[in-house]
């Protein structure tokens, strides 16, 4: 459907649709009525590139991932919701289909999108923070944390303090870490923080009992098969996420393991899949929706040229106990 259909339809111009369509004065109140009817009835909707072309703006926000995972899904959960009523639309890009995910992908989206296609792009766990382009943009769970610009994160290391210590009051005293991947901010946070509980209680690490999952449940299968299967296995494990905490699961019930009976499993970030695990699992919830809701209020502020009162918003995180954890046997 053109511009031109709509002249035709509604017997003006292509001049009058165009007054019409971008808001202009010398269109008579009646005819712009006729217009928009005809707009409606036939669908049309201008091209995002033209309209960019003639006033620099689009009026959509970009969410760029490199992959729809949980996390990920949760956070366009809350940016959707977030986005109504500020005027713009909303674009989920996956910037790792051309690149396999590889350090650097937001840069080549954002190349991609900016300038025609979006005013502004919320970034979920960019490989790099030192991203400048043409517009504004916000990062949420950046890999080398929060440096450079705006950013969105949880308190990944009170959160781990939270899950060791819930394991720790459990009678639990051979306690595994399953970390995520060497190169992100957030796995050496709930390390560190697995770690300082476990020192504050006077409990030593095993280093037999850290392992790195990947934060994926396949590359986590082997490590929790490794951990459950030494001489002396652990009593319970905390995954730094709940895709590896899964894997945990399935793998106690490989050796035939009886959860939370014979082994209690923690995880971290509370995703849908947690609550549907069996049994259902026990993880530290990060609002991961309000970080999509926060970071669509902070983009918002950027682009309209605001001045924000923070460039930097950390949200807490808190203990979700289900029936995974349970008193050491």
């Amino acid at each position: 459907m053109t511009i031109n259909d709509v002249a035709r339809n509604a017997g003006v111009s292509v001049a009058t649709v165009s007054k019409v369509i971008n808001g202009r004065y010398g269109v008579a109140a009646a005819t712009s009525e006729r217009v928009q009817e005809v707009i409606s009835d036939l669908g049309y909707e201008s091209s995002l590139v033209a309209r960019s072309l003639r006033s620099l703006r689009t009026n959509v926000i970009g969410i760029l991932v490199a992959e729809f995972e949980p996390f990920s899904t949760e956070i366009l959960k809350g940016a959707s919701r977030a986005v109504a009523g500020t005027g713009y639309d909303l674009l989920a890009y996956s910037g790792s289909a051309h690149s396999g995910g590889d350090v650097g992908w937001e840069r080549r989206s954002l190349s991609r999108l900016s300038g025609t296609l979006i005013d502004g792009a919320v970034i979920v766990t960019p490989t790099v923070v030192e991203v400048r382009d043409n517009v504004p943009v916000v990062a949420i769970d950046p890999h080398k944390g929060p440096t450079g610009i705006a950013t969105v994160d949880a308190d990944n290391d009170a959160g781990a303090v939270l899950a060791t210590e819930h394991l720790i009051r459990l009678g639990h005293r051979r306690i595994a870490f399953l970390g995520g991947r060497a190169d992100l901010e957030s796995s050496r946070l709930r390390e560190e923080g697995f770690r300082g509980a476990m020192a504050a209680a006077g409990l030593p690490v095993d280093p037999a009992l850290v392992r790195v999952g990947g934060y994926r449940r396949e590359e986590a299968d082997q490590p929790a098969h490794d951990l459950l299967s030494l001489p002396e296995p652990p009593t319970a494990v905390f995954a730094a996420n709940d895709l590896m905490a899964i894997a945990t699961i399935d793998a106690a019930r490989d050796v035939g393991l009886r959860v939370p009976e014979d082994l209690s499993v923690v995880g971290f970030d509370d995703v849908p899949e947690a609550v549907a695990a069996t049994p259902p699992l026990t993880t530290v919830a990060q609002p991961i929706q309000r970080m999509g809701v926060e970071a669509i209020g902070l983009l918002v502020q950027l682009i309209a040229g605001t001045e924000v009162t923070t460039e930097h918003i950390r949200l807490p995180t808190r203990l979700v106990e289900r029936g995974s954890t349970g008193p050491v046997s």
